[in-house]
């Protein structure tokens, strides 16, 4: 029987508005429970914020939106339809990825499109690995899903289902590289399908082979990007859950939470006093245990994912060779991984993530101009550079990144930046991230699933954590779930099974009634970082 808080908890008090706790708020709602929504923000969205700039409108957090159907589930708690109140637009190909020898690859999640590109790229032996390689991640996720992902954990013996053998039998408890190399022997292709394990925090050598079911959202079920920018999702969430009764305190921090007892009987912000039944917490975990005062014991200190730069850069061109979202490899691939996880130095061989929403959405920029988002990984500051040393390191660091662009065919990228933002390792420590990094808890084995830090924190009987720190961990479905996960905890109802399909239907326009896109806030929801 899975735990639940005990007592009454008619009145929850939501901390963050974030993806994980406008979940967990819409997911109350619709379970009858009264719900104050407070964000410190003047704006909803978390790490899924928005910059304005001379007219350039920045996602400051997730450019990737797979797996809809899980914010969707959300919505469809106080009665809405995640696609009445945003266009989402699906994205062909979902990536570009371009290699250092000067190949390219479309990667496309339709099975038949994949094919053809893999063929065309690495021969009919390669295309036929792709289809086994995809049969096998279906099933992986099929395994997965419901008893390793969507569900709440007490203890490693509840790992005890069928889906376990399943998994097992499907090799998901081997190494991730090892695994994909049995499909494809082409090395570049087994990078598409495994570079996501980076985000994890383990490079593919180390990685439980059961992780590739984030390549199975990226290149499978499908990529969407809303109208709007990634914010418009977290907006319509705040929305949603405003028309179905939440309180919505924005513009508020929260400084402590009064107990009696085990009990939170109320969260005290830098301007009230809000009385509850119940809380939940979304912040960074380190900001969760300061506020419950505690920290739980762990037989070992939890070890954190690696960080990145970005370069948010509003730009008088483009450059037709990039897709929406186009991953540029360095030649290095192994040694790259070693840098960012063990060696603690930036990479010497960057790959990067480069990403351009007008490519979808030109009302993002000016007419005639475009926004390009180029994500770095580098070390977290628990084995790389502190925040005070990216004081420094900051300015010269961009100016690197801009150079390798260039020598990669983006001629006269530097002299085309308008407006930009930098935000580096430094302006996450800022913000409250544990190790300056915004992927949390890195997703070893002894920080996964049971083992990863719970939801419930022992000492404290009415409060729940969500968000990508807890269970079940990082990435824009995981926190989406991690909400659904946390009002499960209050509610005590077991919640709906999450979709095995991403729905493929038609996207709709937002609907006359949703909420127009908000002026630009008097203070900014990301760090500025370095200006131009």
């Amino acid at each position: 029987m899975t735990r639940t808080v005990p007592g009454r908890t008619d009145h929850v008090v939501v901390v963050g508005a974030g993806l994980s706790g406008l979940a967990a708020t819409l997911h109350l709602l619709g379970a009858g429970r009264r719900v104050t929504l407070v964000e410190r923000d003047v704006l909803p969205g978390g790490r899924a914020g928005l910059l304005e700039r001379g007219g350039y409108r920045m996602d400051t957090g997730p450019t990737v939106l797979t797996m809809p159907g899980l914010a969707d589930e959300a919505f469809a708690a106080v009665g809405e339809n995640l696609r009445d109140r945003v266009d989402l637009i699906p994205l062909h190909p979902a990536y570009r990825a371009l290699f250092a020898d000067g190949s390219g690859l479309d990667v496309h999640t339709d099975a038949e499109a994949m094919e053809a590109e893999v063929e065309r790229f690495a021969g009919a032996g390669e295309a036929a690995g792709y289809r086994r390689l995809r049969r096998w991640l279906e099933q992986l996720y099929r395994a997965q899903m419901r008893h390793f992902i969507d569900t709440n954990f007490d203890s490693p013996f509840q790992l005890l289902t069928p889906d376990l053998a399943r998994l097992a039998a499907l090799g998901g408890f081997g190494r991730l590289d090892a695994r994909i190399g049995r499909h494809l022997r082409d090395e570049r292709l087994r990078r598409v399908f495994s570079f996501q394990s980076l985000y994890a925090g383990v490079p593919p050598k180390q990685a439980l082979a059961a992780y590739a079911v984030i390549a199975y959202m990226d290149t499978v079920a499908g990529v969407y990007f809303p109208r709007g920018g990634m914010h418009a999702l977290p907006r319509a969430m705040a929305d949603a859950a405003g028309r179905a009764g939440a309180d919505l305190r924005f513009g508020q921090d929260v400084t402590r939470l009064e107990r009696s007892g085990d009990r939170v009987t109320a969260v005290v912000t830098d301007q009230e006093r809000i009385a509850c039944d119940a809380v939940v917490l979304t912040p960074d975990l380190p900001v969760a245990y300061r506020l419950l005062g505690q920290v739980p014991r762990r037989p070992l200190r939890i070890r954190h994912a690696p960080s990145a730069v970005v370069l948010h850069a509003g730009t008088d061109r483009t450059w037709p060779g990039l897709a929406h979202h186009t991953l540029s490899f360095g030649a290095e691939w192994h040694g790259t991984f070693d840098q960012l996880t063990r060696t603690g130095e930036l990479m010497s061989d960057p790959s990067l993530l480069i990403t351009r929403p007008t490519a979808t959405d030109p009302a993002l920029a000016p007419p005639g101009r475009h926004l390009h988002y180029v994500l770095a990984p580098c070390p977290n500051t628990d084995i790389g550079p502190d925040a005070a040393a990216w004081g420094e390191l900051a300015p010269r660091y961009r100016d690197s990144v801009l150079r390798e662009l260039e020598r990669r065919g983006l001629d006269g990228f530097a002299d085309a930046v308008e407006e930009e933002t930098l935000v580096t390792p430094a302006d996450w420590t800022a913000q409250g991230h544990a190790a300056g990094t915004p992927f949390s808890a890195a997703h070893t084995f002894a920080q996964t699933g049971p083992f990863r830090p719970r939801n419930l924190v022992r000492g404290t009987e009415n409060a729940v954590l969500a968000g990508c720190g807890t269970t079940p961990g990082v990435g824009v479905p995981t926190v989406l779930l991690s909400g659904k996960l946390a009002a499960a905890r209050i509610t005590g109802t077991r919640p709906a099974p999450a979709p095995r399909r991403v729905r493929t239907a038609p996207a709709t326009r937002t609907a006359p009634d949703a909420p127009a896109p908000p002026t630009a806030p008097t203070e900014p929801t990301a760090p500025e970082g370095t200006r131009r």
